[in-house]
């Protein structure tokens, strides 16, 4: 959802598709991006971004990946320079793919059922009616956390966007 709304707002369009990623060329203020989404299941995401990242000499340091994440609450966004996959199986497929985690990461905070559904469930189930009216609000608030880092960089991005609870009304 993300990716599609920065798509949006910056005209680019998801019109190519290789090494089952779709993908589209073009500018956020300036910096030439690549926007992709694999198409591939989500644990089997890294060989398809890997290949891509290859043909168009892409190095992984280079790449911000947005991913959603049970252990933060819903709506809290929280970016990391690197690190471990921390049992985020999509996450687990990048680093196996590039062989190490350097890639800025964007984490989107779906937090945990609070009905016991098993993650996969969690992860691909209807938002509740409360958590659907916070949605466009998470959505514009990691769009613009994706602008901070590529115009500003990750640090300027960690320093306005960690901890932030999108899914609260101000």
């Amino acid at each position: 959802m993300i990716a599609d709304k920065i798509s949006r707002d910056f005209n680019i369009s998801f019109d190519k598709t290789k090494f089952d990623c779709d993908f589209g060329r073009g500018n956020i203020e300036n910096v030439e991006v690549l926007l992709a989404k694999p198409m591939a299941y989500m644990n089997r995401s890294g060989p398809p971004i890997q290949k891509l990242a290859h043909f168009f000499r892409i190095q992984s340091k280079e790449m911000v990946v947005i991913h959603d994440d049970i252990d933060l609450v819903f709506g809290r966004l929280k970016i990391k320079k690197k690190g471990g996959h921390g049992g985020h199986n999509g996450i687990r497929s990048l680093m196996d793919a590039f062989g190490g985690g350097d890639f800025v990461r964007l984490r989107i905070g779906v937090g945990r059922s609070e009905l016991g559904d098993n993650v996969t469930d969690h992860v691909l189930g209807r938002f509740s009616v409360q958590n659907a009216e916070a949605l466009t609000r998470i959505i514009s608030g990691a769009r613009d956390a994706v602008v901070t880092i590529l115009c500003k960089g990750t640090q300027a991005g960690m320093n306005l966007f960690n901890g932030k609870d999108l899914a609260i009304t101000a």
